[in-house]
């Protein structure tokens, strides 16, 4: 039996210890346990720029920046608004529910930068640009009709083109100034099935993203096989109009709907999302390399769960923030991390009229929580967070509720309501698909605070609610509520500062602060 000495063993300790560390050191999977779906990414430099999905929200189209596919900040919207109808407004019974803006493109052209969607609320395909992404200002052009899951293609002779469908490709060719589908151009299907690689048996076929790469044309989409799991399927081509051959790349875990992007020493990475339950749909970044001319992701076809990348800083602030709503000279009234649920009427909320406070105003009745206007959001994270918030309601009307939300279809409230002359805290559940007053407790105090705490750990998909008359000991109230990503909505869970009337319009509340957090 061999003796080995303790020098030995110090030195094997002190290896193991460095290779832990730099374990630790490095990304994890997935970049972004946050609902930021139909990622678009696109480098200029050393700098990484991504667009995603975010739908009936306001302002929409997000755009984030990385320095390193990793650490991920908000820098700016699209647009604030999308448009000026019933269901952006959320009048006359209508809504934008899972519709608004979908899938979008980004793209980086002669200097300039190009973020292009689609929205069947409003019928019409828009694309945006601007020199400096970061401070804009976003030049809107917009066109009929709205082009499903199109990608944004600026070829190298100087015409620009869109590729967009479900499992039937077409290719249309634009306007040298994007101003439409361009008369007499080229308008023909390219692919008639883009899922069949994956398989006869397979369903959608989406989620277009077109890339050069060494003198070949790649086009990604996302096929979701019957029975099986959301699959990349990629097609290439010398020639934009083709012939096109595909290959299904990657299947795993279904994560999948991307594209690909390389890093300025040389190394290539597919981005990909995964749909994880009511947290939504969550960004990977797998590694890619090139075999006879195809991309290969993963490693060993897997999705790894640790990167050579540099370790997150977490998502605090730079996509989810706490805010005190004080506010410096020059400083914007909200921070990006900041989204109204559907267009805001802005006369009705204000930090300016009660300083260092975020005032919300009815400015019409409603009956319906998912009706009422000017809830303000932002989105949940995994594992496990929290968010809280103090309100002052002492400017509430009779038949006022207002508080804190977890934002879906099956969403639940704890607030005050201000019924029949006395306010109560009460938490409220729409788990049965109806809102459900589960518990009540009555208030006599002006201000009041208010938690809802989620899991998403191993999709456990709960939450519980909490209150406190002085912000220090919380209370449990009401039942734990069970979140469900439900197709109406098509968005994980948001928190939601809320308040509408039942009765009669201009009450209003105080919110202090919100603050969000790790469980």
């Amino acid at each position: 039996m061999k003796h080995y000495s303790l020098t030995f063993f110090i030195v094997f300790a002190n290896l193991f210890a460095i290779s832990v560390s730099a374990q630790d050191k490095s990304a994890h999977n997935p970049i972004i346990f946050a609902d930021v779906p139909d990622m678009s990414i696109v480098r200029v430099g050393g700098s990484y720029y991504m667009s995603s999905t975010t739908m009936h929200m306001c302002p929409g189209v997000p755009i984030m920046k990385s320095d390193d596919l990793v650490n991920w900040k908000v820098v700016s919207y699209a647009y604030e608004t999308l448009g000026d109808n019933d269901a952006l407004n959320l009048n006359n019974g209508k809504n934008a529910y899972g519709s608004g803006s979908w899938a979008s493109c980004i793209r980086y052209h002669d200097e300039t930068f190009y973020v292009s969607t689609f929205s069947s609320t409003t019928g019409k395909t828009y694309i945006w640009s601007a020199k400096n992404p970061e401070k804009g200002p976003w030049k809107e052009i917009s066109f009929s009709p709205s082009l499903h899951d199109h990608t944004l293609y600026f070829d190298d002779d100087g015409r620009v083109y869109m590729i967009y469908g479900n499992k039937r490709l077409t290719l249309v060719e634009l306007n040298s100034d994007l101003s439409g589908i361009k008369p007499g151009g080229i308008n023909q299907v390219i692919i008639e099935n883009c899922s069949l690689p994956s398989g006869s048996n397979s369903g959608l076929g989406e989620g277009s993203q077109l890339f050069r790469y060494n003198g070949k044309l790649y086009l990604f989409n996302i096929t979701w096989p019957r029975g099986g799991m959301r699959t990349v399927v990629v097609h290439r081509a010398d020639r934009i109009t083709g012939p096109w051959e595909g290959k299904m790349v990657f299947q795993d875990k279904g994560v999948a709907q991307g594209g690909m992007v390389d890093t300025p020493d040389g190394r290539w990475f597919a981005y990909l999302f995964r749909d994880y339950g009511s947290v939504g749909r969550i960004p990977y970044i797998v590694p890619m390399r090139w075999e006879d001319g195809w991309p290969v992701i993963g490693v060993e076809g897997k999705v790894p769960d640790v990167l050579d990348l540099p370790e997150s800083r977490g998502l605090i602030p730079g996509i989810i923030a706490s805010d005190e709503f004080k506010r410096k000279k020059g400083e914007p009234d909200l921070p990006l991390v900041w989204q109204w649920n559907h267009n805001p009427v802005n006369e009705l909320w204000s930090l300016t009229a009660r300083e260092g406070w975020l005032r919300l105003t009815t400015g019409r009745v409603d009956t319906l929580f998912v009706q009422a206007r000017n809830t303000l959001t932002q989105r949940t994270f995994g594992p496990e967070c929290s968010g809280s918030v103090s309100v002052d309601v002492s400017g509430m009307k009779e038949g006022d509720f207002a508080g804190l939300v977890l934002l879906q279809r099956k969403f639940g409230q704890v607030g005050v309501k201000f019924e029949n002359g006395s306010k109560r805290i009460v938490m409220v559940s729409a788990q049965s698909g109806k809102p459900v007053e589960v518990q009540s407790v009555p208030l006599s105090q002006k201000k009041v605070y208010f938690k809802a705490v989620c899991n998403f750990r191993d999709l456990a998909d709960v939450a519980d609610f909490f209150y406190s008359l002085d912000g220090r000991n919380w209370i449990s109230i009401g039942s734990q509520l069970k979140m469900e990503y439900s197709m109406p909505h098509f968005m994980g869970y948001r928190y939601g500062l809320f308040n509408y009337a039942g009765i009669t319009p201009g009450g209003y509340v105080d919110f202090d602060w919100f603050r969000i957090g790790e469980r």
